[in-house]
């Protein structure tokens, strides 16, 4: 689940998979609405041969509230930087947990 180019770079990466009807990514543009961003983690988190979702952390911003009540080991949510949005540790979930069972914060 991302921005173009960093789906586009997946898909080029030979990742990417799609049939007659469906695929296994998500192309976020501008006119995407949130709840097609929500309704395609929901889709994916529950499929079987996925085992882990790559999203971009800004877009992992905006469905923040599905992503904290999101429990599953597999598949495993990780968060990536893109082009234009550059990677902040302390906004990434996984990070956080990393941290809290470290002993660094809350």
């Amino acid at each position: 689940i991302g921005d173009e180019d960093t789906v586009s770079g997946f898909l080029l990466a030979g990742v990417g998979h799609r049939t007659a009807d469906s695929t296994n990514f998500l192309i976020v543009k501008t006119d995407t609405r949130l709840t097609q961003v929500e309704e395609a983690f929901r889709n994916f988190s529950q499929r079987d041969d996925v085992g882990i979702i790559l999203i971009n952390q800004h877009i992992a911003s905006d469905i923040r509230h599905v992503l904290k009540d999101y429990d599953q080991t597999i598949p495993t949510v990780l968060e990536i930087p893109s082009k234009e949005h550059p990677y902040d540790a302390e906004q990434d979930y996984i990070m956080q947990r990393v941290n809290m069972f470290l002993g660094g914060g809350t």
